[in-house]
């Protein structure tokens, strides 16, 4: 771990098991997934929105014992409520962006009840989520929705999602298809944590900030700070378990202040087994049953290749490296890096025909900041959280910084 500033055939045989513990551990995480535009998952906090209850009197812990409290907590079981609330201070297109990212979302399956169609829907408003899990092989989410309902669950080889609004099921298996890989985005707290801590470097302040009351249950805080200038995070607080290291909130706050940006913790949580039933699926009468490994295999077949990959390019973390066609390169270093993706379409925003209803590059463009340097021009699209530069020779960068670093990474290249 990086420093911290504290307060003071066998062989085939075993390879085959590991892949398949992988598989499980990939699909443990399959909980509904939090998504912001498919690009700030990893950076994704939750807020204080759900209050805390007191400042327990707990035993000193220095942040490195609390990381490491996290890091070997092992809760197999739990069940209980999060609440997500989600503030990028996006622009209200009137309901519009919802049909149009759900849609792109589905990515032509089709189904309501495919999980990749649930992501968006998350990335606005406030959602209440009711977790369950059993170990690796066992896992449940249902999204609670006025006067419907939408579920996922993973019980053995099985995924079934379920939208109680349109009576469609989505089922696929998490092997061999790379569903679990799909899928994949993190939803309860300790996944936020998880993927934060794996990326705190010499870039970062970490410290304990006290105590709090969460979910009726005693916890540390846990405080991150960027030490670099020029990015949108302002700070992360971590409400650890004090019990059993699960983190129970987690609250990031942008530079800009205000609101933080994503509100997701318990207000409710139990460590209890849950019952056996509350994994057991069986598709209702008269649903429609959408196959989404047969979905997989067909559009395979289809494009004439081995399917979507997305390749990153050459070039190390902190240093430049040409970027592809099909890949993406990455600037600069911890708070700082910006992602390079070459679209390969040159000219700038697309344009529209007029059956779809007039110029889309010109309405695209109304939402952004045109801007323009070496690299000639571009529109920057911001949000409270994520910024990307999307210029005319087909580029765009994308970060957790401010529109002045765009300019000047996209300057650089």
């Amino acid at each position: 771990m990086a420093p911290y500033e504290t307060e003071d055939s066998t062989g085939a045989a075993q390879a085959d098991d590991e892949l398949r513990a992988e598989r499980r551990r990939k699909a443990a995480r399959y909980v509904v997934p939090v998504a912001v535009m498919g690009v700030a998952a990893a950076t994704i906090g939750l807020v204080p929105a759900l209050a805390d209850s007191g400042d327990p009197d707990l035993p000193k812990i220095t942040a490195q014992e609390l990381i490491n409290k996290i890091a070997k907590s092992d809760v197999q079981q739990l069940s209980g409520t999060v609440k997500i609330s989600t503030d990028l201070g996006l622009p209200d297109l009137g309901g519009l962006e919802n049909g149009l990212l759900s849609g792109a979302a589905q990515g032509g399956d089709g189904s309501s009840a495919d999980p990749s169609a649930k992501l968006t829907e998350l990335a606005s408003g406030t959602h209440t989520l009711r977790v369950a899990a059993d170990g690796p092989d066992r896992q449940k989410v249902s999204v609670l929705e006025s006067g419907a309902e939408y579920s996922l669950i993973h019980n053995g080889a099985n995924v079934w999602g379920y939208d109680s609004k349109s009576n469609e099921v989505y089922h696929s298996t998490d092997a061999g298809s790379g569903k679990a890989e799909r899928h994949e985005a993190p939803a309860t707290p300790k996944d936020f944590a998880d993927q934060l801590l794996k990326s705190v470097d010499d870039t970062t302040s970490v410290k304990v900030d006290g105590t709090a009351q969460v979910a009726g249950r005693d916890a540390y805080r846990l405080v991150v700070k960027p030490k670099q200038s020029g990015t949108t995070v302002g700070a992360i607080s971590i409400a650890v378990d004090a019990r059993t290291g699960t983190p129970l909130k987690f609250t990031l706050t942008p530079s800009s202040g205000g609101a933080a940006v994503i509100d997701a913790g318990y207000t409710q949580v139990s460590f209890a087994k849950p019952a056996a039933s509350t994994f057991d699926f069986t598709p209702p009468k008269g649903a429609k049953v959408t196959e989404g490994d047969s979905l997989d295999k067909a559009n395979k077949a289809e494009k004439g290749d081995k399917g979507d990959k997305i390749t990153r390019t050459p070039g190390s973390h902190d240093t430049p490296g040409a970027p592809g066609a099909n890949g993406f390169d990455v600037l600069g270093k911890g708070w700082n890096a910006i992602a390079v993706i070459d679209t390969g379409t040159k000219g700038g925003l697309p344009s529209g025909s007029a059956s779809a209803g007039g110029d889309l590059g010109g309405f695209l463009g109304s939402l952004g900041d045109p801007v323009s340097g070496k690299f000639g021009k571009g529109t920057v699209f911001s949000t409270r959280l994520i910024n990307a530069l999307m210029t005319d020779d087909g580029k765009v960068y994308v970060g957790a910084v401010d529109k002045a670093a765009l300019v000047k990474a996209a300057n650089a290249r």
